[in-house]
């Protein structure tokens, strides 16, 4: 009985003892697997990692992603964005009339009667059959115009009209199908971004991107008409009459001056804001000429002492013109006006930017004081008289920090003009020199 138990037992051992051999082989190789495994992986290079109690979660927000790039407001601004060239000829050297003098000139590579400045700057297109718009400086005095586009071509381009008191002006070029730059119709804000587009120094069409530092900047004495953009964008001689584009390549301004103690870009540049460069470039595409309204008078803001707490706001009527608006509508020397159609006159440039965008025949009402007591004048604006163009720099210049001239700058008298006396003195020098068989030095 026993023995068959035994017998019983030894058949079920060799029953499963191949499973159990095999279950012993299959864990020995996990195990092996697994250790050659977790060896290759210790041998692999891995960056390093946060650990996760140190990771930040990013803020849940319905905020989307920041602008990573401002290509395509670019490339649908900068087609839009011109380089200009102008060539004008040079007036004769004043001393090339005298043979003794002109031989010395000549020796050393004076200057000939047909030699040509070349100027640079940009423009922006503003219609498709090819009207650019581009400061008034940058054409001023050009004998020819060259406009070189975006995608290479190049033609020449004739003056529509200036208007130096806002140094705006357009030119047009027998083209068409070009691409105009859109206007932004809401407000340029301060801190908005600003991507300026020109030719910096003639190297080629370029972008800087900054943002708008400051609106309505007046007193800077370039125009006489000032409502600039301030931007931190880098603007440098040859940006001028290139575009300020907002981030979605829309046109907010026209690059005009930059403040610099080198003649370089310090992060302090003007530009024209659309309002303007819009009202300009109508008057001058329609009628050649901007007209604008004019009070007749001379004016100075009321002085302001920074130390008190009150404020005294308005404009002092200094000079009033004979048979002018201001003097056929009662305006009085001394007069302070407050107000113009419920507007506040902070100060002079404020009364000058306002009536300027009115057009002739407008009529105003003024709040005044006059003598303690506050009166109303109906003014009838008239068409403001023309007057000489005062030559203007593109760079305001801090001298008494040793700022550099403009190079850009030309003077129409560029050659210093020596004495009757040093005049006669240098040619008796020179006949001696060439008497001598010697070559002037």
């Amino acid at each position: 009985m026993s023995s068959s138990r035994n017998t019983n037992n030894k058949a079920s051992l060799l029953k499963w003892l191949p499973w159990v051999l095999l279950l012993l082989v299959l864990a020995a190789f996990i195990w092996l697997f697994t250790s050659m495994k977790t060896t290759s992986s210790e041998a692999a290079w891995e960056p390093p990692r946060t650990p996760p109690a140190e990771q930040v979660s990013q803020p849940v927000s319905d905020t989307p992603a920041p602008i990573a790039s401002y290509h395509d407001a670019v490339a649908r601004a900068s087609q839009s964005v011109v380089n200009i060239y102008t060539t004008q000829t040079m007036a004769e050297h004043p001393y090339m009339d005298d043979p003794v003098l002109r031989r010395f000139f000549e020796f050393h590579g004076g200057p000939s009667q047909d030699q040509g400045s070349t100027n640079l700057g940009s423009g922006v297109i503003v219609s498709e059959d090819g009207y650019i718009v581009t400061n008034a400086h940058v054409i001023e005095k050009a004998d020819e115009i060259t406009v070189a586009f975006n995608d290479g071509r190049k033609s020449r381009a004739r003056i529509i009209g200036t208007d130096p008191d806002s140094d705006l002006a357009v030119i047009k070029v027998d083209m068409t199908g070009l691409t105009p730059l859109g206007f932004r119709e809401d407000p340029i804000r301060v801190g908005d971004l600003a991507l300026a587009i020109g030719n910096p120094f003639g190297v080629g069409q370029t972008v800087t991107q900054g943002i708008i530092s400051a609106t309505g900047r007046t007193g800077l004495g370039v125009n006489k008409f000032e409502d600039f953009i301030q931007t931190d964008a880098a603007i440098n001689p040859g940006n001028s009459g290139g575009a300020l584009v907002d981030a979605s390549g829309e046109l907010v301004g026209i690059n005009t001056v930059i403040f610099s103690r080198s003649g370089g870009s310090m992060g302090i540049g003007f530009a024209i804001p659309t309002a303007i460069v819009e009202q300009v470039m109508n008057a001058l595409i329609k009628d050649g000429k901007v007209s604008r309204g004019w009070l007749g008078i001379e004016i100075q803001s009321q002085l302001r002492d920074p130390t008190r707490l009150e404020t005294s706001t308005g404009v002092e009527v200094l000079n009033v013109i004979d048979q002018g608006p201001a003097a056929k509508s009662g305006l009085r020397v001394g007069d302070i006006i407050l107000t113009i159609d419920g507007v506040e006159m902070t100060d002079a440039n404020t009364l000058i930017q306002y009536v300027a965008r009115k057009a002739p025949n407008t009529e105003l009402n003024a709040q005044i004081l006059r003598q303690g007591k506050n009166a109303q004048v109906q003014i009838l604006l008239e068409e403001r008289p023309v007057q000489e163009p005062v030559p203007r720099p593109v760079v305001l210049q801090d001298e008494a920090l040793g700022g550099m001239e403009q190079p850009n700058i030309q003077s129409d008298e560029a050659v210093p003009m020596m004495s009757e006396e040093e005049r006669d003195r240098m040619r008796e020098e020179l006949l001696k020199l060439f008497e001598g068989n010697g070559d002037p030095q």
